[in-house]
């Protein structure tokens, strides 16, 4: 019997233990639970006494307005085809050089010209990116982008002499190679299509040369001579070429105003041309007649639609060899001397950098001036 009662005693024993133990756990236990829903109270309390306390959702984040509506309304088809509703954009300052210059000028109705700045007032949103507009209180791009020069009204008779150098953004390395060497003061057009505008565009204005845009405009054999793609034509619906145009300018920014390149057919045409014409003077920029065809509406058209308009005297490069081209640009000279100024444009042609770069270095021994193409572009506004 004593063996068989031995385990039961000490069962009995440990399950004494047992309740002894559990007695004195229940004795220090700590109520983490109701602790817990304490805090996570006082939490939830915290937030909505922030949310009632302050009204700052963006959190101090810094923002910016910008108005991309037009100041002056452009013609009722250029307004279907832009952006809807002339909307309000939030954006980070950062995102836009915009120069003290550019704000001191909304200040006041007088153009202040900062050549590195690009001013978001002077810019519209449309679906294919930003392109020019006149700014909320009147200013144009024209103004703003215009390298500052004497003028035939200010250079107290001296002879005045632009130089446009056409086709550059095509060739990076050829672009940055003429930007190196031209002189400052040469206008520089570029062509819509460089896959390197960003880059190029802002190496030129870093260096503080103007510059035009250069837009496709049909000619009489297109389409066996193409200028490229979205090129406007005639007969098309308004819209249509609208289209084309916004896309064009949407390449880059900072430009005065557009130039052609080609559109004999194109510029014949009132028709098709006029609401082009209409558009760069609702958007306060200027336009540049290469000089290609005779039967140009262009002077018409802008003097009609208050357009900044200038007209190359002479293609200097027509026979691309360096004789040739400086004989060319003493004929300009003389243009320039018997008619006060003259506008001569070029190539992105090496031989034709070259030959400019070397021929400016002693123009103003010869009593020229050289000037950029908005000092000799007449604006009836």
């Amino acid at each position: 019997m004593t063996e068989l009662s031995a385990p039961l005693v000490r069962r009995k024993a440990r399950l004494a233990r047992t309740a002894q133990l559990r007695a004195a756990g229940k004795a220090r236990h700590v109520p983490v639970t109701r602790i817990a829903l304490g805090l996570l109270a006082l939490i939830a309390i915290g937030v909505g006494a922030r949310v009632m306390l302050v009204s700052d959702p963006e959190g101090g984040r810094p923002s910016s307005t910008v108005d991309i509506a037009g100041a002056n309304p452009s013609n009722s088809v250029a307004g279907a085809v832009s952006t809807p509703g002339g909307a309000t954009i939030t954006a980070d300052p950062e995102m836009f050089p915009v120069a003290q210059a550019a704000a001191t000028a909304e200040a006041s109705t007088a153009p202040i010209i900062d050549p590195t700045a690009l001013d978001p007032q002077l810019l519209e949103q449309t679906e294919f990116g930003a392109i020019p507009r006149i700014s909320g209180t009147g200013i144009r791009p024209f103004d703003v982008y215009s390298r500052p020069s004497d003028t035939p009204a200010t250079s107290g008779g001296k002879p005045l002499v632009a130089i446009i150098v056409s086709g550059l953004g095509l060739n990076t390395e050829g672009t940055l190679d003429a930007i190196g060497k031209l002189p400052e003061e040469a206008t520089l057009a570029f062509a819509p299509y460089g896959k390197t505008l960003e880059r190029t565009v802002g190496a030129a204005r870093a260096e503080g040369h103007e510059l035009f845009l250069e837009v496709p405009l049909e000619p009489f054999d297109y389409p066996e001579n193409d200028p490229g793609p979205d090129t406007l034509l005639t007969g098309q619906a308004p819209r249509d070429n609208l289209s084309k145009l916004f896309k064009v300018m949407s390449s880059f920014s900072g430009y005065v105003g557009l130039i052609n390149n080609m559109g004999a057919r194109f510029t014949a045409s009132g028709a098709d041309f006029g609401p082009m014409m209409e558009e760069l003077g609702a958007r306060g920029l200027g336009y540049l007649d290469d000089g290609s065809s005779n039967r140009s509406l262009a002077p018409q058209l802008a003097r009609a639609n208050r357009v900044p308009f200038g007209r190359v005297n002479a293609v200097i490069d027509a026979n691309p060899a360096r004789g040739p081209i400086l004989a060319a640009l003493a004929d300009l000279e003389a243009e320039a001397r018997d008619k006060g100024y003259a506008i001569g444009i070029v190539s992105a042609l090496p031989v034709s950098v070259e030959a400019v770069t070397e021929w400016a270095k002693s123009l103003g021994e010869r009593g020229i001036e050289l000037v950029p193409a908005s000092a000799l572009m007449g604006d009836d506004s």
